[in-house]
């Protein structure tokens, strides 16, 4: 069960580390494309940092968090046995 579970949270991690990336370099792309006079979308990506952006920033932190403590329980606990 607990391989099951880390085994899915570890590709939920995966996917939303590649969104993240993805969203980064839209904005380095867009907010140069704006200084500069063109239209790369910097204002959809403000209009969609609160909705899917920064969730996704929330979602990478906690779960590496929860990754890191079921592994550190696993290994107090699980490994003296």
């Amino acid at each position: 069960m607990k391989d099951k579970l880390l085994n899915w949270l570890n590709m939920v991690l995966v996917a939303d580390v590649f969104l993240v990336l993805f969203g980064f370099v839209w904005l380095a792309i867009a907010a140069i494309g704006d200084a500069v006079g063109v239209n790369l979308g910097l204002d959809l990506w403000h209009k969609l940092w609160q909705p899917v952006f920064n969730p996704a920033i929330g979602i990478l932190m906690g779960g590496a968090i929860l990754s890191g403590i079921i592994n550190w329980v696993s290994r107090k606990f699980l490994s003296s046995q």
